[in-house]
This record gives structure tokens, C-alpha cells and sequence, in this order.
């Protein structure tokens, strides 16, 4: 089934960086963006999980929850985090079973060579737990601010 905006968001239950849980149900009430990215200390998703971190006292005005996902483990997320002084978890999804839920993980290309891998994708929950906002493609730099205009749009209708 394809996500779609108006669909229930796909639950999960991840470890963030500092080994604490993480879990979307704890997070009802709640507006969420989840940004999904391929790997820690790349220069794309160094760029982006900047500028989430340039925007996160906007998002926190906002009353949301900012939360970044990969494929990395909770050492690499802690030197991520530490390096770029990111405020927000990073979710640490090893077996790329919440990527997969969210229609983020499959088939890449790069230099001629297939592999599988974490697609560049966001999305904006509501606090019902539904999705409220589906970005397909991200482009690193100037997402973080076009989230937070989306966030407060969808919040001001």
C-alpha cells in the first residue's frame, strides 16, 4: 500500500543516539517531522541535518518534534550529533524496518552501481498520528526551512 497524505503513519519503535527509546505512539498529541536520510557525516545529509538544526527553535515554537532516521548505529549518531552540535534524536534504524515502512528504503543508483540503501525522504505527522505532509524528494539545504513554512501552513488551515 503506498503512503499517502491523510494515511495513518506507520508506528515504530527505535533507539535514538543516546540509547533512549523512541516510539511514535508516545508522541500522540504531537506534531512530527521525520526526516529520513542515507548516512551520517555525508556532506548532503550533513547539510540537512543542519539546517533542521538552523530552524529547530522555530520547530520547538511550533511545538514539534524533529527526529532523524538512518541507517547508522548509536556510535556513528552520538559523533554525528556531538560534531554538528544537532539537538534533536536520531534514530538509529539497523534493519531498515521503519525506512521500509515508510516507503524510504529500496533500490539506489550511484556511479553506475545498484545497491540498496535510505532514500532522502520527510514527513510531516499530525497529532492524530496521521501524515499530514509526504516530501518524495528532498533536496538538502533548503528543506529544513521549507518544512517549517509547510508546518506552520498545515497548522494555521
Amino acid at each position: 500500500m503506498a503512503l499517502e497524505v491523510g494515511h495513518k503513519a506507520p508506528d515504530f519503535t527505535l533507539q535514538d543516539g543516546d540509547d533512549n527509546t523512541v516510539s511514535l505512539k508516545d508522541l500522540a498529541g504531537k506534531w512530527v517531522v521525520l526526516f529520513f536520510y542515507p548516512k551520517d557525516n555525508t556532506p548532503g545529509c550533513t547539510k540537512e541535518a543542519c539546517g533542521f538544526r538552523d530552524q529547530y527553535s522555530a520547530f520547538q515554537d511550533e511545538d514539534t518534534v524533529v527526529l532523524g532516521v538512518s541507517l547508522n548505529d548509536a556510535k556513528s549518531h552520538t559523533k554525528f550529533s556531538t560534531k554538528y552540535d544537532l539537538p534533536f534524536p536520531l534514530l538509529c534504524d539497523l534493519d531498515a524496518e521503519m525506512s521500509k515502512a515508510y516507503e524510504s528504503y529500496g533500490l539506489k543508483k550511484f556511479m553506475g552501481k545498484e545497491y540498496e540503501g535510505i532514500y532522502r525522504q520527510s514527513f510531516i505527522i499530525n497529532p492524530e498520528g496521521n501524515l499530514a505532509q509526504i516530501y518524495w524528494k528532498v533536496k538538502p539545504e533548503p528543506h529544513a526551512e521549507q518544512v517549517l513554512n509547510d508546518l506552520k501552513a498545515l497548522k494555521a488551515a
